[in-house]
């Protein structure tokens, strides 16, 4: 899986390195067999956030770092150039990419964190909840009445804004909901969301790589 997300990493028309940070002896093995670059970060930190940050005191010079998941085998290079072209914008301080939810399904799934973002696509506030909740409409007319986003868990910071993040003591919202991103909208922290219509598959347990190979039959 590291070596799939890997080649398509290094496809982006965007990326200047693609590097894999890791504590783990056997990736860093398994990343040296196919030739890729990898560093070995500290075993200490709580966040790939925090392991971006380290891979920046070594590959240093970089003014934007994008943190790709390594449990996202399927992720399309053209997402990444569009979440690098955030930055086009010298205001952008983070940037995460987001997707229109089509099923009720996906939109009452407490496992899918859920985004709502103003006019100018900045992120307002993400939640494991259904956001917004519609007061006067049944549940199963939520999806007609209002579009929903669920995030995409890929990221790409400013280098100096990334290290300031390091920086911050884990925030209320964050504990309550278990979202790295809500301790940087607490502390004032801009988000820029952009809009991928790709869908991403994510293995986070044993049930969803069963479901990854059925679904590539």
């Amino acid at each position: 899986m590291i070596q799939r997300v890997y080649e398509q990493a290094i496809q982006s028309q965007s990326l200047d390195q693609v590097v894999v940070a890791t504590d783990d002896e056997r990736i860093l093995a398994h990343v040296r067999t196919f030739g890729g670059n990898v560093l070995m970060t500290a075993g200490t930190h709580q966040s790939g956030t925090d392991r971006c940050a380290e891979v920046l005191t070594v590959y240093s010079g970089f003014d934007v770092a994008i943190n790709i998941q390594g449990d996202e085998p399927y992720i399309d290079p053209a997402q990444i150039d569009l979440l690098v072209s955030c930055f086009d914008n010298k205001h952008v301080q983070i940037a995460t990419l987001i997707k229109r939810i089509s099923t009720a399904e996906e939109l009452f799934n407490t496992g899918i964190p859920k985004v709502v973002v103003n006019r100018t696509g900045q992120a307002i506030y993400f939640s494991r909840q259904t956001i917004p909740f519609q007061r006067n409409a049944p549940s199963q007319d939520w999806l007609h009445l209002h579009p929903y986003y669920k995030h995409i868990g890929i990221y790409g910071y400013r280098s100096a804004i990334l290290a300031e993040l390091t920086k911050l003591p884990v925030s209320s919202l964050e504990q309550a909901e278990a979202l790295e991103q809500l301790r940087w909208l607490e502390n004032g922290y801009h988000i820029q969301t952009a809009e991928t219509k790709v869908e991403t598959i994510a293995v986070d347990t044993p049930e969803d790589l069963d479901r990854l190979k059925a679904m590539k039959q």
